[in-house]
């Protein structure tokens, strides 16, 4: 079992910020855990715009504090998230989000990150992987 607490992340490689400066998250769930997916708490910040495209990843979203504007970029549909609700980038979708207020939301990804991704210039995340578990064990 595994217990943790979002501030005993603060400080650690479990904290990244982004080079963009538009967004931080606290990787709570990562590969190296083995489980299948990754689970991260990610804040946006007000005034930023952040485009994205998980092309190796599908990844939902549940927001929990502030509002931002998801717009997808395949269709061109946009929706006002809001805390409460969740969207789901089942189809790798192009998308970017415009964050009206600090936007905080819980993010899974699959296959799981590994906590050392950040956006490249077409805003995808590299299809990274950890090295196998120990002979014996399961884990790395």
């Amino acid at each position: 079992m595994i217990v943790r607490t979002f501030d005993e992340l603060d400080g650690t490689e479990r904290h990244v910020k982004a080079a963009s400066g538009t967004w931080e998250s606290r990787r709570i769930v990562l590969a190296r855990e083995r489980v299948g997916f990754s689970l991260h708490e990610t804040v946006l910040y007000a005034g930023t715009e952040t485009s994205m495209w998980y092309a190796n990843h599908v990844e939902a979203v549940v927001c929990t504090e502030g509002e931002a504007v998801l717009t997808d970029h395949e269709t061109g549909r946009t929706y006002t998230i809001v805390p409460g609700t969740m969207y789901l980038l089942d189809g790798h979708e192009r998308h970017s989000l415009a964050v009206k207020r600090d936007f905080r939301c819980l993010c899974v990804f699959n296959p799981p990150v590994t906590g050392r991704e950040d956006h490249d210039a077409n805003g995808v995340y590299p299809l990274l992987t950890e090295p196998g578990p120990a002979p014996g064990t399961g884990r790395a």
